[in-house]
């Protein structure tokens, strides 16, 4: 028998998972900033952090929050993510490590992108710790 999540359950761990992720590609970003840090490429990691929240994320938080609260039983843990989320996970970690181990962008690039992208993958999982929380208040009686 394999164990089984509620959909509020599902929603730390979607939110536990994304945070991991945003911290680890964050923590990469700034640790080539140093020889960077200026407005410019401020601005830029803003922009990107602005538009992956905005346009990637936030309806990827949406999307995925109404899917795993549309469950009606007990799910299995790793039906936080769908299949085709899966493999565009894989395909980023796969891209993002071959990027960085080839060298195939200089430093500043890594700088600027992993650190919009890192800040803006960790909010989204702030975004589920949020939807988890409001999850348990619906689900509470009063």
């Amino acid at each position: 028998m394999r164990p089984a999540f509620t959909n509020q359950q599902l929603l730390f761990i979607a939110g536990l998972v994304w945070l991991i992720a945003g911290l680890n590609v964050l923590r990469i970003g700034l640790r080539a900033f140093p020889g960077y840090l200026n407005c410019p490429d401020g601005l830029l990691t803003l922009a990107i952090f602005y538009a992956f929240i905005h346009f990637v994320f936030g309806p990827l938080v949406r999307k995925n929050t109404a899917r795993i609260t549309a469950y009606p039983t007990l799910q299995p843990f790793y039906r936080f993510l769908d299949r085709k989320g899966f493999i565009v996970m894989t395909l980023m970690i796969s891209l993002g490590i071959s990027l960085r181990q080839l060298q195939l962008l200089p430093d500043v690039c890594i700088a600027v992108f992993y650190s919009g992208l890192g800040a803006a993958l960790s909010l989204a999982g702030l975004l589920f710790f949020r939807q988890y929380r409001l999850t348990g208040r619906q689900a509470k009686p009063y």
